[in-house]
This record gives C-alpha cells, sequence and structure tokens, in this order.
C-alpha cells in the first residue's frame, strides 16, 4: 500500500511541475487530445497503460 501512495505522489509531483513550469505546453497537449479520434485516444491509454504494468513488473523483478 505504502508503495501506491508513493507512486501517486511522484505522479503529483510531475503532474504539478508541468502546470507550474510549461502551463502553454499543456495548452498545447490539450488542443492535440481535442483533434484525436475517441479511438486513437483509447488506444494511446491503453498502451500507457501497458507500457506502465511492464515497466512496474521490470521494477518488480
Amino acid at each position: 500500500m505504502s508503495g501506491l501512495i508513493y507512486a501517486i505522489g511522484l505522479v503529483l509531483i510531475i503532474e504539478g511541475l508541468v502546470y507550474a513550469l510549461a502551463p502553454h505546453l499543456v495548452e498545447k497537449l490539450l488542443q492535440a487530445l481535442r483533434d484525436t479520434t475517441i479511438d486513437q485516444r483509447r488506444f494511446m491509454g491503453l498502451a500507457m497503460a501497458v507500457l506502465g504494468a511492464f515497466l512496474v513488473w521490470m521494477v518488480k523483478s
């Protein structure tokens, strides 16, 4: 459980830094997401979830 809280904390730090240091980049990324289709977004989300699971598996083993 502490590992999950640690991981969430790291995500919040990274996200917070992006919003604080490059808010214009966030706007560009949001516009790019609006320009993609639902299927493309679904595929990107699935690919990121698989990559994240693979990275966690690599670290844990």
